[in-house]
């Protein structure tokens, strides 16, 4: 199945993969898919995560195969071998077992529902927002999350913060744009711990724009935001929507637009680029990430001066 499907840069679109398991009906972000293999036997690992089947080797390189079925609690028997959707993000190659796969849909983040609190806790979420496709509700797993809590060295390295020297950088404010609260509440902390206090926090990029928009009415949007950071997966509005706007701005094109997300990769780096990205990182990097930030801001003040 060919799932290189390339978009234009910043339209606010995705492509999702619809599958099931079980009769529940669930998606991902074409982007984050290398292919989708027929089932394949896999080696068991002793003493692995539960929710691990085992490793498998499909041309010569070991995967480790992640069954969906066990990570969402299904406990009735499959009734076919399945699929293994083979997955990359954070630099990671990962196979989810599936039962079907049913096809691809192009839609908007503006119809992608962010669940509500009363169904989703924020540290126990697999979900990052649900759509309407065909007259069913389609649940978009959280594949980050899933992959964190088996192996918790694959989310954000917040032990990279530990020998960073303190300092008050509490006179360069940074917008920040992050649907996941539990990654936003890290971020925050690491910035925190690199002295950047002024931080302005969004749940989506539609969130981060309209703030933006107010502070350029206002005319002070250079002196409120020296630098931006987005991820790309969002409700509502997606960070290369939100970077494409930033830079098409007279006025906002000036500040520093840093894309920090799990999806990275040759060809997403081509798209942040054509939309005028100034850095591109992912997830795992967060030490990276405020080297990055520390030069971006330097050179914005500097030339602010």
């Amino acid at each position: 199945m060919d799932t290189n499907i390339l978009l234009e840069s910043g339209t606010n679109e995705l492509e999702i993969l619809e599958f099931k398991v079980a009769d529940n009906h669930y998606g991902i972000n074409v982007a984050k898919i290398r292919e989708i293999l027929l089932y394949q036997p896999v080696t068991p690992l002793p003493n692995s995560h539960p929710c691990v089947e085992g490793i498998f080797m499909p041309r010569d390189t070991m995967i480790s195969v992640i069954n969906l079925r066990r990570c969402l609690n299904i406990t009735e028997p499959a009734e076919t071998d399945g699929l293994f959707i083979i997955t990359n993000f954070n630099k990671l190659n990962t196979a989810f077992h599936v039962d079907e796969v049913l096809g691809i849909h192009r839609v908007s983040w503006e119809n992608i529902i962010k669940p509500d609190a009363t169904i989703s806790a924020d540290d126990s979420a697999v979900s990052t927002g649900v759509v309407k496709l065909d007259d069913k509700l389609v649940v978009i797993l959280d594949f980050e999350k899933i992959v964190s809590d088996i192996n918790p060295e694959t989310g954000l390295k917040v032990s990279d913060m530990d020998n960073y020297e303190e300092r008050d950088r509490s006179s360069s404010p940074i917008l920040i744009a992050e649907d996941s609260p539990l990654l936003s509440k890290l971020i925050c902390e690491c910035l925190r711990k690199a002295g950047y206090t002024n931080l302005i926090v969004n749940m989506n990029g539609q969130e981060a724009w309209d703030k933006l928009c107010e502070m350029n009415e206002r005319g002070t949007v250079l002196d409120d935001v020296h630098c931006i950071i987005t991820d790309i997966e969002m409700p509502l509005m997606d960070g290369h929507r939100l970077t494409k706007l930033v830079k098409e701005n007279d006025v906002m094109k000036k500040i520093p637009v840093v894309i920090f997300s799990s999806l990275i990769n040759e060809e997403i780096r081509l798209k942040g680029e054509s939309l005028g990205a100034d850095a591109q990182l992912t997830k795992p990097e967060i030490g990276k990430l405020v080297s990055a930030i520390d030069g971006l801001i330097e050179k914005y003040e500097a030339n602010r001066k």
